[in-house]
């Protein structure tokens, strides 16, 4: 991959980023830097971008440049999706202007509902927060059942290592092609996680028997609007992946151990 052009986006302005100096190493690489805001359009001639923070900011680059590789620095707290942590910035940054990086492709999620449509790359989620919420799931249009409990998400592999770890499903590697079904807090003893080829289509209902009146949609951890009874939301897969970098082929074990203690 040649880069000509890299977009930074930062979490804050209060982690002390070292700015200067990405920007003179890139310069003398040839690469220009272009720094991205959270709520402004990106450049559309980016050949990377590189996300200083967290997992919500990863996730939030992704979001904003969907056609473009993310590499992630960990300035927050697990960072999962991250190539490595803020001490290691020299070393990623030397890798990165070699070329020495590969490009994890994953699946992401298109979700539609009632006045919109989202892009996910961790997951889907219908939920309410006081009284017991009835979801009824269909697959390609065929009902499969009626999920009761606190709510339903639906996630691509790379969201198996988040919200889903709170719902007891499996942790899945980021480059199978798959969708989770799962209910939260389900009040059903016997209920397990649903894996479903990547080409199926999950319909949410909120059934007319939900009695609370704030129910609400979930993407990638940012409400994106209340439901009422009856309404849909469509989950399936988007036309474009997500990409990430990383340094190590590894990469995924080695967060497991580091981030999650296995």
């Amino acid at each position: 991959m040649e880069l000509a052009k890299v977009g930074i986006l930062l979490r804050d302005n209060e982690q002390g980023y070292p700015l200067q100096e990405i920007t003179e190493l890139f310069g003398r690489h040839g690469i220009e830097l272009a720094e991205l805001e959270w709520n402004k359009d990106p450049p559309t001639d980016l050949d990377l971008v590189m996300a200083m923070g967290g997992d919500g900011t990863a996730l939030k680059a992704l979001d904003l440049c969907p056609l473009c590789p993310v590499l992630a620095v960990n300035y927050g707290t697990v960072g999962f999706l991250t190539a490595g942590d803020r001490a290691d910035l020299e070393s990623i940054l030397a890798h990165l202007v070699k070329g020495e990086f590969l490009v994890s492709e994953r699946i992401a999620l298109e979700c539609q509902y009632p006045t919109g449509c989202v892009r996910a790359v961790n997951e889907v989620i219908v939920r309410t927060y006081n009284r017991l919420m009835f979801t009824d799931v269909s697959v390609d249009d065929i009902e499969i059942r009626t999920i009761r409990g606190d709510g339903v998400v639906v996630g691509a592999p790379t969201g198996s290592t988040g919200f889903l770890l709170s719902t007891g499903a499996p942790i899945v590697m980021p480059d199978v092609r798959c969708l989770v079904l799962d209910g939260i807090n389900e009040y059903n003893f016997t209920s397990r996680a649903l894996i479903l080829p990547a080409e199926k289509r999950v319909r949410l209902r909120v059934s007319p028997e939900t009695r609370d009146e704030q129910v609400s949609l979930v993407v990638d951890g940012r409400e994106i609007c209340g439901l009422a009874p009856g309404q849909d939301v469509y989950v399936g897969q988007a036309e474009h992946m997500a990409r990430l970098i990383y340094l190590d082929t590894h990469y995924f074990f080695n967060n497991l151990s580091e981030k999650l203690s296995w």
